[in-house]
């Protein structure tokens, strides 16, 4: 029933979301000023949905037949989102974040692709449907600029 291609995108999409989870809760704990509130308020929107994008990625890999991964060190050899540094000034998060979400659109675009291919349309959904929504937390943290 697996189909490594697949899989192998869900994983990276998997360390992807956490990394920018941890990395957004981190920034909604530690920003500060003018524009405090709105920000914290953001990212704690971001990053809640973040946390059921998490779960959800982690049963599409158990449904495919894999293990899904769930170390700090799995998640780190497999992500392209920068850490971060809770001393940022709050511009500089919101600059950081908003690469994040583009990063993270390309893997999901990769993902996407690989599940058209095999003809998995559950996997090539979600995808999408993750896709529209960091193309939006993309676009709002590029307005908050």
């Amino acid at each position: 029933m697996t189909n490594k291609p697949v899989v192998d995108g869900l994983k990276a999409v998997l360390a992807d979301s956490y990394a920018l989870y941890v990395k957004t809760q981190n920034y909604h704990w530690n920003v500060e000023g003018p524009n405090f509130r709105t920000l914290h308020l953001l990212f704690e929107e971001q990053y809640t949905d973040l946390a059921m994008a998490i779960d959800t990625t982690a049963e599409l890999i158990r449904g495919l037949g894999e293990k899904a991964p769930g170390t700090f060190d799995a998640y780190t050899q497999n992500t392209s989102i920068k850490p971060g540094n809770e001393n940022a000034p709050a511009d500089q998060m919101v600059k950081e974040l908003t690469e994040d979400q583009i990063s993270i659109q390309k893997t999901l675009q990769n993902t996407l692709e690989a599940a058209q291919q095999a003809g998995d349309e559950v996997v090539a959904g979600f995808a999408i449907e993750r896709l529209t929504v960091h193309r939006k937390a993309a676009w709002m943290l590029k307005s908050s600029l």
